[in-house]
């Protein structure tokens, strides 16, 4: 699943391509990438044109289109429990990428992707049209109204992620110590620090030389400022290369995949030499996912 930097990645495309664009029409070709908005698809179609896309934004993971009002009509009164707020501005479309969502800007004629979902065009000269693709369908696109902070209602309980200028380390400190968990679970906890998937996480403790189940009380505050710094350090390294892919799955809007895999210091290296060490990375099982790490490197806990 797409972490923080992928995200980001597909975020910036979208700033260059759709930012100030007005929608013309909304195509929606499988209803299961609507589901979220519980209004259906035929009510996500009407609601969009005429509104003027604002700079897409992100928190983490999620990745919102904000939309100002335009010359259309706006629907009244509450649909399946979407409350329609006094002020017709404050809503943005919610994408949700899962495991195989791709946003991408095509021209229109370019031939329909295998797994097309949503289709937006734009009342403007300007190439290209934004789509919606999904293979496995695990994504999807709905339509929410903003919070007084400006996100969407559903992911206002998300933390602040670690590249947020606003992100407050000693309030994290102080959650960890309070948390009595282990590090990865803290790292990939949502509420706690947004952003951090598998991927990232194996790479920052084995960067810090934590073991994965190291338990977060024991964390001094150095420590984990420490740790902090490595979680930025790889995600700014994925930046810029344009992310993770292992597949063709994820890509950016110009259907471009990144290769920070070829950078990858212990996630999917079972039996090969640390580089650190020469130790070979090990793989172990962790809630329906992998952890890697150097059993050299990253001493596990005696608890462990």
């Amino acid at each position: 699943m797409p972490e923080l930097p992928e995200v980001e990645v597909v975020r910036r495309g979208l700033e260059r391509w759709v930012t100030g664009r007005t929608v013309a029409s909304v195509t929606v070709l499988h209803p299961r990438s609507v589901r979220r908005h519980l209004a259906g698809g035929a009510d996500f179609a009407a609601r969009l044109p005429d509104r003027t896309v604002g700079t897409p934004l992100r928190r983490g993971k999620y990745l919102w289109l904000p939309l100002s009002s335009g010359s259309g009509t706006e629907t009244s009164g509450n649909v399946e429990g979407l409350a329609e707020p006094a002020e017709p501005s404050g809503f943005a479309v919610l994408a949700h990428l899962g495991m195989s969502g791709q946003l991408l800007v095509q021209p229109p004629e370019a031939p329909d992707e295998k797994h097309l979902r949503v289709r937006v065009t734009f009342a403007d000269d300007t190439p290209g049209e934004l789509r919606f693709v999904d293979q496995r369908t695990f994504g999807g696109l709905s339509l929410h109204p903003l919070t007084a902070d400006g996100l969407p209602d559903v992911i206002a309980h998300i933390a602040r992620d670690p590249l947020d200028p606003a992100f407050d380390e000693a309030a994290f400190h102080a959650a960890l110590r309070r948390k009595r968990t282990t590090l990865k679970r803290a790292l990939l906890d949502q509420t706690l620090i947004s952003g951090v998937g598998n991927i990232y996480a194996d790479e920052a403790l084995w960067r810090a030389r934590l073991h994965y189940e190291r338990p977060t009380a024991t964390l001094t505050a150095p420590r984990t400022t420490e740790l902090l710094g490595h979680v930025r350090d790889v995600m700014n390294a994925a930046l810029a290369v344009g992310g993770t892919s292992f597949d063709s799955l994820y890509v950016n809007v110009n259907g471009q995949s990144g290769y920070f895999d070829r950078s990858l210091d212990a996630y999917g290296r079972e039996d090969e030499p640390c580089r650190r060490c020469a130790t070979p990375i090990r793989r172990r099982p962790w809630m329906n996912r992998s952890s890697y790490y150097c059993p050299r490197c990253q001493r596990p806990p005696r608890s462990a």
